[in-house]
């Protein structure tokens, strides 16, 4: 059963200052049925079909425990003139994914994400950021996109955003992440965050790959389809 709260709306695009908390239950969410899983593991389902299409496959970079705690992905540069972010795609024991609604953009839903610090390896960040907007830390990462994956900002995004961050980015380049949820919802999921930053959504849910895409924002949906296509063996 999808659980979710709400906040109140903000307006702004940037976060709220910090010492306001808010924190509001509202009705379970319910969506529509889409088609079951495939059964033959060999098959890719039409998502990942459509990106092969067009952009060719993701390599698939598994994280196990042996692995060294510096990421991988902190020896590669993402492209010129996009400011640094991780994404995080969080799945919780049935492999439905944590979106979450923006509370600065009417019923635009997205999963996690944030930006990297300097000298910030991202793996180090992605956990960070999640715990920051989401108040999880119990989780397991089991996968990152091989990748930076970028989208650019729409013309007035990029100008509020810009004034705001004092740059000229032109949108953000992603280091993904797929963590898996190992605690308890009720203990845990937190749309205030672990206090440190000021709530950025107004809404939570579990999501299959399509609604999460169905929900985002159309400068999004791209990247989010790659995403998903690189996760694609974790999600079955």
């Amino acid at each position: 059963m999808a659980i979710c709260r709400t906040l109140l709306s903000y307006s702004q695009l940037h976060r709220p200052p910090r010492h306001q908390m808010l924190s509001t239950i509202v009705p379970t969410l319910s969506f529509s049925n889409y088609p079951p899983k495939l059964h033959e593991f060999t098959k890719l389902p039409p998502l990942y079909t459509s990106l092969k299409r067009l952009t060719g496959p993701l390599e698939l970079r598994t994280l196990s425990a042996s692995s060294s705690s510096s990421s991988s992905s902190s020896m590669e540069s993402p492209p010129e003139g996009y400011r640094r972010n991780v994404g995080i795609c969080l799945i919780n024991p049935s492999k439905k994914i944590f979106a979450a609604s923006r509370l600065d953009v009417p019923d635009s839903w997205q999963m996690p994400q944030g930006g990297i610090d300097e000298n910030e390896d991202p793996k180090a960040a992605a956990l960070r950021e999640l715990k920051e907007e989401t108040g999880v830390s119990s989780a397991e990462i089991l996968a990152e996109a091989p990748h930076w994956l970028t989208y650019d900002f729409p013309p007035q995004v990029r100008e509020k955003l810009n004034q705001q961050w004092g740059t000229d980015w032109k949108g953000q380049a992603q280091k993904w992440f797929l963590l898996k949820f190992t605690g308890k919802e009720e203990e845990e999921i937190n749309l205030l965050g672990d206090g440190s930053e000021k709530p950025e959504f107004g809404e939570w849910s579990w999501m299959s790959a399509e609604e999460v895409i169905d929900r985002a924002v159309d400068f999004k949906k791209p990247v989010y389809k790659e995403v998903f296509g690189a996760f694609h063996p974790h999600l079955q």
